[in-house]
């Protein structure tokens, strides 16, 4: 890892760039004190559609049941207790 002060930074940036490419940390510093790293950003992989595995059922895209419906808008409830009001 190489520390390099702002001034030789702004003069080397391709330079420095080249060696965050190949792995290396660049470290900026001001006066004498590193204030900032260059590190190398690995490209995202990208995804195709149908990764997940699994099925769907074939009602999947029809409307909900009545018991399932009132399920679904049933208020949350929490198995954590609350902190009593009025303390």
């Amino acid at each position: 890892m190489g520390q390099y002060n702002v001034q030789d930074a702004k003069t080397r940036l391709s330079e420095l760039l080249n060696l965050v490419e190949a792995g290396e940390d660049v470290v900026i510093a001001k006066a004498g004190r590193p204030v900032a790293r260059l590190v190398k950003i690995d490209r995202p992989h990208r995804r195709r559609l149908g990764f997940v595995k699994g099925h769907l059922p074939d009602d999947f895209l029809e409307p909900m049941g009545e018991e399932d419906l009132a399920a679904w808008e049933s208020p949350l409830t929490s198995s954590t207790p609350t902190p009593s009001s009025g303390h």
